[in-house]
């Protein structure tokens, strides 16, 4: 969904308490892009804390206006058989004013909004450095997972670049409990785009598979 109005540095509307109108028309902007790319899943972007304000002190006005936001939400996205998703985006690096900042925090949210078309984006990166426990965080939360997206921590690079976070186990686990959804790659390339894929065709290589994540043909 729209991010809203850049010169306020906004990030999103969906909890920013007296944005609600400007929330929907995004949203039904949203809806007809997606609509036209045939994408079935819909960002609701949370929004930040107001500048100035004490987090704790807006923390129930914004969850209040972010139930309220992500219920509509549903109900409009379920007409067009769409998903709307919640991204928590962590607030040590990337951006300390999201107001949805954790796994937990996105669960708790949904499941007081209690929409079954209302699912958690889970960015590994972002649940990493706010969390970690990854393991313990994608079985836990795994029934209400609608899109997964990947980057290494701290560079937020490819996944086989240096870092915390050790793919190949990832990966496995995300088969093991049946995932079958898109994996986004989420990372900014290191150098060039398609050389930094090379960790994608590894990936390929070590599940049997040829370039295009197809299998080989039997000899």
């Amino acid at each position: 969904s729209p991010s809203g109005d850049p010169g306020k540095a906004e990030m999103g509307l969906a909890a920013v308490p007296g944005r609600q109108a400007a929330f929907r028309q995004g949203l039904a902007e949203a809806v007809r892009y997606g609509r036209a790319v045939r994408c079935p899943r819909i960002h609701l972007m949370a929004g930040r804390v107001p500048l100035g304000a004490d987090r704790a002190a807006v923390a129930g006005e914004m969850e209040t206006t972010f139930i309220e936001n992500l219920r509509y939400a549903a109900d409009l996205l379920a007409q067009e058989d769409m998903m709307g998703l919640v991204e928590p985006i962590n607030s040590r690096i990337t951006d300390p004013r999201y107001f949805l900042t954790t796994p937990h925090q996105a669960a708790a949210i949904l499941e007081k909004v209690g929409r079954p078309n209302l699912k958690l984006q889970l960015d590994l990166f972002h649940c990493q450095i706010m969390d970690g426990n990854l393991s313990g965080n994608l079985e836990t939360y795994f029934p209400l997972i609608g899109h997964i997206q990947i980057a290494q921590v701290p560079g937020r690079h490819e996944p086989d670049s240096p870092g915390e976070l050790n793919f190949p186990y990832i990966f496995e686990l995300l088969e093991s409990l049946g995932y079958s959804g898109y994996v986004g790659c989420e990372y900014a390339p290191k150098g060039d785009t398609l050389e930094g894929l090379g960790w994608l065709h590894s990936y390929w290589e070590s599940r049997g598979l040829q370039r295009g994540g197809t299998s080989k043909a039997p000899e």
